[in-house]
């Protein structure tokens, strides 16, 4: 996850409060619940992106072994992810072990899978690239009540700017149709003449 410029400058402030407690003022308080709202959606959209890689991985197991490659890529992508093996990956990759590429990924399958069962055997969380989804950050002072009054009404933006005319001299960007030209249909070919033989 990557931060911007004024997102590290948020949560620098947020940080330091937090080592001394101070009253926030309210542009504070409302960076930081922005913030955190963005961090809450970044997780969400992670955890729908994992959901729909395992769902797309299971569709391309399904489909084996004419799915070959594309289910060998998306396996790699789904472990790099932080997702385990299945036991269905680890069946299939057995029956696939055969190319190069699918036994170097049973390889790997079979190490994360064992680290992954005798974590839960310890008794000990897997750990997952992605956490897990958690509450809206209201520790805050003035948090809730920030949340209630009402927005200031923002100054309007500015209009796009228009695109500006070539200068003279200079030439326009052509058109797809003008570097394409659309085909031309060939002329129907005049019909064949008859001649009675005579």
């Amino acid at each position: 996850m990557a931060f911007s410029a004024d997102e590290l400058r948020v949560l620098r402030r947020a940080l330091a409060n937090a080592l001394h407690p101070t009253p926030l003022p309210e542009e504070d308080v409302q960076d930081c619940l922005r913030l955190a709202g963005a961090v809450d959606e970044v997780v969400n959209e992670a955890g729908r992106l994992r959901a729909f890689l395992l769902a797309d991985l299971a569709r391309y197991r399904d489909a084996l072994p004419g799915s070959l490659s594309g289910y060998l890529e998306l396996l790699q992508d789904a472990l790099a992810a932080g997702c385990d093996p299945r036991p269905d990956d680890l069946a299939a990759l057995r029956a696939l072990r055969a190319g190069p590429v699918a036994a170097a990924l049973l390889e790997r399958c079979q190490v994360l899978a064992e680290r992954s069962v005798r974590a839960r055997l310890a008794g000990r969380a897997v750990p997952m690239t992605a956490p897990a989804p958690r509450g809206r950050l209201l520790a805050l002072r003035g948090g809730l009540a920030a949340a209630k009054e009402p927005e200031r009404p923002r100054t309007p933006s500015r209009p796009a700017e228009p695109a500006r005319p070539p200068a003279p001299g200079e030439r326009p960007m052509p058109k797809p149709s003008e570097v394409f030209p659309p085909r031309r249909r060939p002329a129907p070919a005049p019909p064949p003449e008859e001649r009675a033989v005579s």
